[in-house]
Formats: structure tokens, C-alpha cells, sequence
């Protein structure tokens, strides 16, 4: 049986199979969604399917909701062609469960996938109903960017800003009117499926990112500005349109704190969907290293707090379990996470289970120095500065990742999948806490571990474990700048000038948030990093002894 719409008429087959399958009319849900839609999404990957979709599904079952979601994807469209057309819009959920048991459904809350590639005519259709009220993002922290690691513009943006946003029914009176090419970049897109909407009366939305980054609705609002005020300033969007964007009451772009665990689809849920009897259960690798599978597998736990700042109204989401706060509230639960109770767990596993040779962060929860490790960043050198946002508790968020999250065995997450752009997440994760304790007057001397996984983290970018072996170093965007400035360092040589190749790394605040040398630790982490450079062994034997003492 093959994963589609006529498949789900065979509901012997899905019973059988322990899959539980969507209990709404999902042809009528897709009819009400295209003639009145109330939700697109941008960004097609796993998160979204195993988390927002998801929720919508609850919504849609209950009978809370008519309508489902439109789903676009900008950035990678083999997501839209293999994952989503190829198998008529539906994935299969597979809840990874501590206590070792599965949950698995059918999710089928999404009424289109687009291109924007190929389809951004559908989207700028969508974009002009009075009935949408949000569209949402999960496009990485990456996404948002305007400009390369070089300072520069993307080539496509850089056009798109010559250009503006493209020919449309109603262009208005301007000097130079539109180019007739549709915008190429993805920020360049949205921000024209903003346009059409303000061209078609100026109608209320709100742009809520869904992504993992600090203050994430106020990057999204600086990047859909910049673009607006290059528009107007060209005169290829009159200036109304940055009005428009500016107008709170029009388009609001609330901050969020979103978190779940959705790793790559691993091989054993395949393998476990294939024996019931279902076909094409397949991951791939899509040309921009995407790791995609018309499954999703992911914890069960889940948090998704987000602004109530909606024009145009909303889906009732708050039913389906998302936390509608203030501004202030999901800035203290998102700093919570990020910068203490999560996050730097997570690096901290993801650096030293690479050195130590581990594949899975369950596996890592095993191991008693790697757990005294996250311990001490967590309890012992976050927690005394973490603020506490009231709608969740600190203690508790930190008591169920060590206890419950990170040594759920059934849950297929890898320290190399988290070690991706350490260099970017280092600062947020580890940096605000350094901040924190200068501002609170704390000692900075008194932090123990979170040096250790610095010096950890150095040591890991020599791409050498602690047994001495090759290892491949996960994409990471300063990757190439780091490892020439550690070239000449090997290990069993501890001669070499280490002090002069690390202090250009250890002084520098764009990677730790602050200079470590003013801090007082950037001896502390010279001399870790050169004890784990004494020969194999030597990561655990300094882990080993900074955990013990």
C-alpha cells in the first residue's frame, strides 16, 4: 500500500497497521481552505509537519476548524516535489514515545503545497483573500538573511531590490513601474505576496516565524522593511507599502519560542513503517542536503508559545495546546530554553559526543560524565541567572529534558546533527549566560564547565576524535575561517604557539557573545584545549576530571 488520498479508504489496512487516521472530510476541508484560507506556511520541513500541521490535524478532528493549511516551500521545491505531491499532501507522524511505545497517524491538514518557484501566481491568489489571517515560518535563522558572511547582498535579493515586486493587476501610479519578473529570492517572494496583499486593500495578517531564533517575529519584520523601504525608496512600490508594513494594526510580526525534537527520518521508523505493509517509505537526500521522507519522526514533547498580536484573527490553536502570551513573556521563555535549560545541553552533548565517538544523544545519556557535564552548564552555571517566565517553570523544563527528553532511547537524534553551525548557536546559547553573569555582578570565574565545552568545541573543529581517528566536522558556515586559523595544531603536539592561533577565536564576541580574555577565561580554555591535545584519550580524561572536581 502506497502512501495517498484513495489508500485511506482502505481503513482495514491503517487498522491493521496501528496508524490512526484522520477522522475529518478531507475533501471538503480542502474546498473550504481554497475558497477561503486562513493559513499558509512557509517552509515544508520536518518541524512543521510534526508540530504545526499536526496541531491544525488536532483542530480539524475535533471539528474546531474548517479550514486547513497551505503549505510553500522556497528554499529547497524537491521538499513540495517528492514529499508532499508524490503522495497526494499526506506524511505519517511517528511519535517516538520514552516509555518505548509509538504513536503513528496520518497528518492531512494540508489543503495545497506550492512551489514558489513554480507557483508563486497560486500564493499571490491566496495572499489577496480577506480571509487569511497568518502566514508562518520555518525557514531556518538562516532564512532571514540579507546578506552574505561577506557583508554583501545575495545576488538574487540585490536584484529583487532593483526590480521591486514584480507586475500585478493593480500596480499603481509610480514613476517606474514594476518589473515585469517576479522576484527571485525567497525574502524578495514573501515580501511580494505582502505587496499583492496591500495592493488588494491593504489587508490585515500576521507574519509569525516559527524559528529557533532570538526575537525571531523582529528579524523577520527588519528583513520584510528593508526590502519595503528599498521598494519605495526605487519607486517600484509606492511608500504606502512601507506604511503598510510598519502599521501593527495591518501586518504584526509576533516573536515565538518553538520547541521539539524532529530528527532526520531515521532508517528504523522506515524499516518499521515498510513491515506493516506500506511502500516508498524511502527517505532521500534532495540536491541542497535536505534530508527529507514522506514520514516524520519526532519526540513527544512539545512547546510552542507565541505573541497574541493577530490583526486577523487566528486559527484556535490555543486548543490544540499553543500558549498565547505577551511580547515579554515569550522573550523570558524563549531566553529560558535558548540560553539555558535546552540549547547548550544540546551543544554541549553534541561537541563531546562527536569527540567520543557517540551517534546518538540517547546513547550520551549514559554516559555518567557527559551527564554531569549538561548538569552542571544546566543547573549549576545556567540556572542562577535564567529568568523565570512564569507560564513555565525553569526547573521543571531542565528536570524533563535530562530525565525524560535527552534518554528517550527511541528517539534517533545525533550529536552531528546538532553540532551544525556551532559557531552561530555558541554565542546565544552559551553567550547571553556569560552576559548575564557580568550584568548580575556573579563571578565569571566561578564557571567551570561552560569553559570546558569552549575548549571542547576547538578541539572538535581539529576533525580528530579522542581515540585519534578522522571524523568528518558538520557544515558550519565559519568553518573554513576557524579551521585555517587552528591549522599547524595537531594532536600530541602541544608545542605549538597555541596561545597566538586561539586568542583571534577566544577574543572575538561575534563566537562567544563577549571577549573571553576581558572575562578572565581565555587562559582557562587555552590550557583545557591544550591538555586535550596530549594524545588519545585525553578529551576524557579532561572531561573526566573538570566533572569530578
Amino acid at each position: 500500500m502506497k502512501l495517498s488520498f484513495e489508500a485511506l479508504k482502505n481503513t482495514a489496512f491503517w487498522e491493521k497497521a496501528g496508524i490512526t487516521l484522520p477522522r475529518f472530510d478531507r475533501e471538503k476541508m480542502i474546498t473550504a481552505t481554497k475558497a477561503a484560507p486562513k493559513w499558509v506556511h512557509f517552509g515544508a520541513g520536518n518541524i512543521f509537519r510534526a508540530f504545526p500541521a499536526a496541531m491544525m490535524q488536532q483542530l480539524l478532528d475535533d471539528g474546531l476548524e474548517s479550514t486547513g493549511i497551505v503549505v510553500a516551500e522556497g528554499y529547497d521545491g524537491e521538499i513540495i516535489d517528492k514529499s508532499f505531491k508524490d503522495f497526494d499532501n499526506l506524511t505519517i507522524l511517528v511519535t517516538l514515545k520514552s516509555d518505548g511505545s509509538t504513536e503513528k497517524k496520518v497528518i492531512a491538514s494540508f489543503a495545497e503545497s506550492l512551489r514558489m518557484d513554480r507557483e508563486l501566481a497560486r500564493l499571490k491568489e491566496i495572499f489577496k483573500a480577506p480571509s487569511l489571517q497568518m502566514a508562518s515560518f520555518t525557514i531556518t535563522e538562516k532564512g532571514y538573511s540579507l546578506t552574505g558572511r561577506d557583508g554583501k547582498l545575495f545576488p538574487d535579493l540585490a536584484d529583487d531590490l532593483k526590480t521591486g515586486p514584480g507586475s500585478s493587476e493593480t500596480h499603481g501610479s509610480l514613476e517606474t513601474p514594476g518589473s515585469s519578473e517576479t522576484p527571485k529570492s525567497y525574502l524578495g517572494r514573501i515580501a511580494c505576496l505582502l505587496h499583492e496583499r496591500y495592493i488588494n486593500g491593504a489587508l490585515p495578517i500576521a507574519m509569525v516565524s516559527m524559528d529557533n531564533c532570538s526575537h525571531n517575529g523582529d528579524i523577520l519584520f527588519a528583513a520584510m522593511e528593508a526590502i519595503a523601504k528599498a521598494w519605495a525608496e526605487n519607486k517600484t512600490a509606492d511608500a504606502g507599502f512601507l506604511n503598510y508594513i510598519r502599521d501593527k494594526s495591518k501586518v504584526s510580526f509576533p516573536w515565538s519560542m518553538i520547541d521539539k525534537i524532529t530528527p532526520r527520518p531515521d532508517d528504523s521508523v522506515r524499516d518499521m513503517l515498510s513491515s506493516s505493509g506500506l511502500e516508498d517509505m524511502q527517505g532521500f537526500v534532495t540536491a541542497k542536503n535536505t534530508y527529507i521522507a514522506p514520514f516524520v519522526n519526532a519526540e513527544e514533547t512539545q512547546y510552542l508559545v507565541i505573541e497574541d498580536v493577530f490583526p486577523n484573527g487566528k486559527p484556535a490553536l490555543e486548543k490544540a495546546g499553543v500558549l498565547f502570551t505577551n511580547k515579554e513573556t515569550v522573550d523570558r521563555v524563549e531566553k529560558m530554553k535558548v540560553c539555558t535549560c535546552l540549547n547548550p545541553l544540546h551543544t554541549s552533548l553534541a561537541v563531546f559526543g562527536c569527540l567520543l565517538g557517540y551517534t546518538r544523544i540517547s546513547e550520551e545519556m549514559k554516559d555518567e560524565d557527559l551527564v554531569k557535564l549538561i548538569k552542571g552548564v544546566g543547573y549549576t552555571e545556567g540556572l542562577p541567572v535564567v529568568t523565570d517566565p512564569g507560564i513555565i517553570k525553569p526547573r521543571d523544563f531542565i528536570d524533563q529534558v535530562i530525565n525524560v527528553r535527552l534518554p528517550n532511547p527511541f528517539m534517533p537524534d545525533a550529536p552531528q546533527r546538532i553540532a551544525m553551525d556551532t559557531s552561530l548557536k555558541i554565542p546565544i546559547r552559551f553567550g547571553e549566560t556569560l552576559k548575564a553573569y557580568k550584568e548580575t555582578g556573579k563571578n565569571l570565574q566561578d564557571l567551570k564547565l561552560i569553559p570546558l565545552v569552549f575548549a571542547g568545541w576547538l578541539r572538535y573543529l581539529l576533525g580528530i576524535n579522542d581515540k585519534g581517528e578522522p571524523f568528518e566536522v558538520s557544515p558550519d558556515p565559519n568553518y573554513e575561517t576557524l579551521s585555517a586559523a587552528l591549522s599547524g595544531i595537531s594532536l600530541g603536539n602541544t608545542e605549538t604557539n597555541l596561545s597566538a592561533k586561539l586568542k583571534p577565536i577566544l577574543s572575538n564576541p561575534a563566537y562567544f557573545g563577549i571577549n573571553l580574555y576581558e572575562a578572565g577565561l581565555g587562559g582557562r580554555i587555552e590550557d583545557l584545549f591544550k591538555q586535550m591535545l596530549a594524545g588519545p584519550g585525553a578529551v576524557r580524561k579532561v572531561l573526566n576530571q573538570a566533572v569530578n572536581s
